[in-house]
């Protein structure tokens, strides 16, 4: 095990001194903060932009109904035509004219109102004028229906359904929303780090294997050892640019925010406004969220999301390996690459759609036990709540199935490590297996 510990070590030591490692650990969170920091005040600048609207209501029945807000001014005509006020319009480069014909029939002057504007008009800002406007002729229909509006909408009632399991545990919508959120974002790390770090790792096989300083290291250490060291060097390699990469991001960010005064809230104030507008209450809505976040088994998740993490790299970063010890050039792994992204991809799917829908269901069930395809979808069904003999029965197959790869893996690098100016096909590798 001594050679295991120096191989892990160069590994190790090799990646984190390479100057491409280190320009790219430092300069990644320096760009990913300037592009999210760039949004966030282009976001902020459109935000801040009042936009005046002139109104001609012929019909008369919408005085007064439009007010003010800090994004948007109206500007009411009278005496004047349509053509006038859409050259006045124009002239005033004012963001656009809404025009409501002189009717006195509420459903064909639904069908009639028009918005005249220079270009396509923002969603946010028709979603505004429409919604006053909705509300005005609902209530004038209901009274000319003889009916009091202002009478049925103080008896509309707001039906929120509460959830409860059968053991007595509440939850709720917005608590299914955190646990989608947490499962997707696990499963995304982990489909990302395998596939850049599993590419660094068959780069290093076909740099040694070039460059034949492999046929001095084979000579005196075992491949499985060999490729052990390998993998767990660059995986180490990789946990430590990850940690990197989180410390200088929360810096950075916050950094960035103090500053410029650029608040990466703005991005998300349209959508506040939506839920203000449908009768959500924004702080209200921030302490359940905090209330669901605390329900959530968070020792279990972070426990299981390590195990998941790091089984499904090394499984993944075992075959990425083989397939650089067969091959002459990163040029000739294409052929070889489809058989290991299909499993990744298709668990993305499934956990995306099926554990979506159904996170208890036969489907997500059989893909959480398939171990090239259970760190994704299982740590997407872990939020919902999975027995515990069920995840510690997933993470058992895991790492059983990386020992079974790491030996078959084992057995393709030891032949393939010192093949040369041959392409290696299906047929040749099954044949190394053999050996």
């Amino acid at each position: 095990m001594n050679h295991l510990s120096l191989i892990i070590k160069r590994e190790y030591l090799t990646k984190v001194k390479n100057k491409a490692f280190i320009i790219m650990t430092f300069l990644s969170p320096l760009i990913m903060v300037a592009l999210i920091s760039l949004v966030a005040y282009l976001s902020q600048l459109n935000n801040d932009k009042v936009r005046t609207i002139s109104v001609l209501d012929e019909s008369g029945l919408f005085l007064n109904q439009f007010e003010d807000n800090e994004d948007l001014k109206f500007e009411m005509l009278t005496n004047t035509s349509l053509e006038e006020a859409k050259d006045n319009t124009k002239e005033n480069e004012l963001y656009g004219l809404l025009h409501i014909p002189n009717s006195q029939n509420i459903d064909e002057l639904a069908k009639s109102i028009t918005f005249f504007s220079e270009d396509s008009p923002s969603l946010v800002v028709m979603s505004d004028i429409e919604r006053v406007v909705r509300k005005k002729a609902n209530s004038l229909k209901l009274k000319e229906n003889g009916f009091d509006a202002e009478q049925i909408e103080g008896l509309r009632v707001n039906v929120q359904t509460q959830l409860e399991t059968f053991d007595g545990q509440e939850t709720s919508e917005l608590g299914s929303v955190l646990k989608l959120i947490f499962g997707g974002v696990s499963g995304y790390l982990l489909f990302m780090f395998i596939i850049i770090y599993g590419n660094m790792i068959m780069r290093s096989v076909i740099e040694e294997k070039t460059s034949r300083i492999i046929e001095v290291i084979i000579s005196s250490v075992k491949p499985i050892k060999l490729l052990l060291g390998k993998i767990i060097g660059t995986s180490l390699a990789g946990v430590t640019q990850f940690a990197v990469w989180v410390i200088l991001l929360g810096v950075l960010s916050t950094v960035v925010t103090l500053m410029f005064g650029i608040d990466p809230a703005a991005m998300q104030a349209d959508q506040m406004q939506a839920m203000t507008d449908v009768g959500g209450d924004v702080d209200a809505k921030m302490v359940e969220a905090m209330v669901e976040l605390n329900k959530l088994p968070l020792a279990n998740l972070v426990i299981m999301f390590l195990l998941f993490f790091v089984g499904g790299y090394l499984l993944y970063a075992s075959l990425y390996a083989a397939i650089g010890a067969a091959v002459d050039s990163e040029t000739d792994t294409q052929q070889f690459m489809l058989p290991i992204l299909l499993p990744l991809i298709l668990a993305v799917y499934v956990g995306a759609f099926t554990v979506i829908e159904d996170p208890h269901g036969t489907v997500s069930q059989v893909f959480s036990y398939i171990p090239f395809t259970s760190p994704v979808v299982m740590l997407m069904r872990i939020p919902f709540g999975v027995p515990i003999w069920q995840q510690i029965l997933s993470v058992v197959i895991l790492f059983a199935t990386f020992m079974g790869t790491v030996w078959f893996a084992a057995k393709i690098y030891r032949v393939g490590i010192l093949m040369y100016g041959k392409k290696a096909s299906y047929k040749e590798i099954i044949r190394w297996l053999k050996y």
